[in-house]
């Protein structure tokens, strides 16, 4: 598993924690499941040492749980096969405080495995792993980052029972308009961003830039790049923890929630992908902007593989709602340098820094699975040496892409259908994460809206 932590055993990890940290009275052990929830069990300190020891049992049925937190039985696991126990066992180097704990509390991230000590395949980190590993065979290694959005939410509902935006600190008066990278819009909030970059420092999340986005509230932070792909997907799901954690001690709501408000941007999940040869040369770097022929085949392969990719890109009927012509949101399979409008964007700067950044992802994506599957098509592009056609100049959001499944049914039965996507993730998982999410669409289904009253009552 590609890794870059460095090498140590766990008793080690446990013992220099506790050396530096003498007051932990709790370990939470966190898990992600399919629908990219964190979720776990809190450990007393008289059990510390069987976290590292033996590891925690739980349920393989935890990784597959609907975004209701139910078991709903997918594919015959859960009450037909009587919900068998795997073992959790930490990941090496996640062992963290969580400064904003009631008590001395720490958390570290756990994988799940089998009985005979194999990785669970419904365990999302284990499924991106799965195709990490293949890149081995080529002699690539890729260099990952993700960019998440997100609204600050006030805690209290409008009339309607509907999110508004905050109020300004101290001042009474709501956000109501939008001042895109407007400083005075984070220094309204600078004790919410100061604390929150002190628990990522704490948590070993590399966060970097911070920006205010295109809305009321809504805001942008970055992670920095990591050669160890599994790293950044870790990064990515605990940073939504911290975030929501810190909002919420600031008497705030943090939502990652693609679509909150129908009349304003939505919220993203991009990731950035280079690779690095066995020298640790950027292979994706040329003179020309747009990279090398190897980033053009990685963006072939990303391109060919979109359309399949989709469900798994956008989990939820809220996050389709994201898309449409001219609103800084890919409807097309495009790709091109310096240009917003494209789903692949190879942004500016300077050539060691060539890279691709992958704009479809909604931010409530399981980062593990957007993961695998943006790799997956970026080695499928490379080992076919896929050709993704003229890049694109100008505006290529204004019309969108006929063959992308703007649709949750459609694009379920494309992944299920998925002739590479098969190949990378395994069919037996594709098939668990439809069944599931068509059940949770069932659900969605089912439920009488306030405007179905208003038209048809």
């Amino acid at each position: 598993m590609n890794d870059s932590r460095p090498p140590h055993t766990e008793r080690d990890e446990l013992e220099a924690f506790l050396a530096a940290h003498p007051d932990t009275r709790f370990i939470d052990t966190l898990f992600v499941d399919m629908c990219g929830t964190v979720r776990g069990k809190r450990i007393p300190r008289e059990e510390f040492a069987k976290i590292y020891s033996a590891g925690v049992q739980m349920p393989h049925t935890v990784y597959i749980l609907n975004v209701l937190g139910e078991n709903t039985d997918p594919c015959g696991l859960g009450f037909s096969d009587g919900d068998p126990d795997g073992t959790a066992m930490p990941v090496p180097g996640t062992l963290v405080p969580v400064p904003w704990a009631s008590a001395p509390s720490a958390q570290v991230l756990m994988t799940l495995h089998n009985e005979d000590g194999t990785p669970s395949p419904w365990d999302p980190r284990h499924v991106a792993a799965r195709v990490v590993e293949r890149f081995a065979e080529l002699g690539l290694r890729p260099v990952c980052a993700f960019e998440l959005e997100f609204y600050l939410l006030d805690r209290e509902r409008d009339g309607k029972g509907r999110p508004q935006p905050p109020c300004v600190p101290g001042t009474g008066r709501r956000y109501d308009a939008t001042q895109v990278y407007g400083m005075a819009e984070l220094d309204d909030y600078g004790a919410l961003f100061a604390e929150l970059a002190d628990a990522c420092r704490a948590q070993k999340i590399p966060a970097s830039v911070a920006t205010a986005e295109f809305a009321p509230g809504q805001y942008e932070i970055n992670l920095r790049h990591t050669s160890a792909p599994l790293e950044a997907a870790d990064h990515c799901a605990l940073f939504r923890h911290v975030v929501r954690s810190v909002a919420s001690r600031h008497g705030l709501c943090a939502t990652f929630m693609s679509k909150p408000f129908a009349d304003l941007t939505g919220n993203g999940m991009h990731l950035h992908v280079s690779m690095l040869d066995e020298a640790g040369r950027n292979v994706f770097e040329a003179a020309s902007v747009l990279g090398s022929e190897r980033l053009r085949h990685a963006v072939g392969g990303m391109m060919a593989t979109m359309a399949e990719a989709f469900g798994l890109f956008v989990p939820n009927v809220n996050a389709f709602r994201r898309f449409g012509p001219n609103r800084f949101v890919p409807v097309t399979k495009s790709w091109g340098a310096n240009n917003r409008s494209v789903a692949l964007r190879v942004p500016a700067g300077p050539g060691s820094a060539r890279r691709i950044e992958h704009r479809v992802p909604g931010a409530e994506a399981n980062p593990y699975l957007v993961l695998a599957a943006v790799l997956a098509g970026a080695h499928y592009g490379l080992v076919n040496r896929i050709d993704p056609g003229e890049a694109a100049e100008g505006n290529a959001g204004a019309v969108a892409d006929a063959d992308l499944p703007f649709d949750w049914n459609a694009a379920l039965e494309r992944l299920q259908r998925a002739s590479v996507l098969r190949d990378y993730l395994g069919q037996p998982y594709l098939d668990l994460y439809c069944e599931t999410k068509r059940h949770e669409m069932r659900r969605f289904q089912e439920y009488v809206s306030p405007l179905e009253y208003q038209w048809y009552l």
